[in-house]
């Protein structure tokens, strides 16, 4: 069969199909391509610079910023009375503490100086009644303090008359208060009450104490701040000294 007999058959005849040109082959379709090392990727798009922000309001300085009104309210009637009934009960407990303070003092100073008093008598009586041969000069002197007016010179005037007779016999006198107290109190005018023992040695009696219980009652007066005996008795004199064969 020749080639006319072919074409007249009807018969189309494939055209042959060209050759591939071999070692190379085909790569799998994708959407995208990845960028390889020899193929640096493409650079981005550069994006839209950000619209530049309001610059906002500066706030008020806190010199500059006034301050919220503060709304005032009246006064009311009860709370006017309020504030008047407490000022009232203040004023009524400061006038209760002074009344309950000023006897307190006037208490408190009276025993302050009733104690001056018992002490300054004590005081005197042991110094007017102590002493040894060889201060006994000195005795005036040491209780000038504790004396005044006619008193002190009655006091002087008997111990001009015992000196030279109890510097003779050697003659010591201890005198120990046992207790003071005082008696009345007016003004600057004061009486108290002393209670002594006294003891007396003398090598004339081979030293054997003469022990003696005395009392005195002591006028006092205040001069000067200080207490001072104007007049003095002897209430009691009991002679404890024990017997000789």
């Amino acid at each position: 069969m020749d080639d006319s007999s072919v074409a007249d058959a009807g018969t189309e005849i494939p055209a042959a199909a060209s050759p591939r040109p071999r070692g190379k082959h085909r790569l799998p379709p994708r959407h995208t391509m990845q960028p390889t090392a020899d193929q640096p990727p493409e650079p981005p798009e550069p994006a839209e610079p950000p619209e530049p922000a309001e610059p906002a309001e500066p706030a008020e300085s806190a010199e500059t910023a006034e301050p919220p009104p503060v709304e005032r309210k009246p006064v009311t009637k009860p709370v006017m009375i309020a504030a008047a009934a407490a000022a009232v009960v203040f004023v009524a407990a400061a006038a209760f503490a002074a009344a309950m303070l000023q006897p307190y003092l006037r208490e408190r100073a009276l025993y302050d100086t009733k104690l001056d008093i018992a002490r300054t008598a004590a005081d005197a009586i042991t110094t007017l009644w102590t002493y040894t041969p060889a201060d006994m000069d000195k005795l005036p002197d040491r209780s000038a303090k504790y004396l005044s007016g006619d008193f002190e010179n009655d006091y002087r005037k008997e111990l001009d008359l015992i000196t030279p007779a109890n510097k003779q016999a050697q003659v010591s006198d201890s005198t120990q208060v046992m207790g003071a107290a005082v008696e009345s109190l007016d003004g600057p005018n004061a009486t108290a009450v002393v209670y002594t023992n006294s003891t007396m040695t003398s090598p004339v009696t081979k030293n054997i104490p003469s022990l003696r219980y005395l009392s005195y009652r002591l006028m006092m007066r205040r001069t000067d701040a200080r207490w001072q005996i104007t007049h003095m008795t002897t209430i009691t004199s009991t002679n404890l000294s024990p017997k000789l064969g």
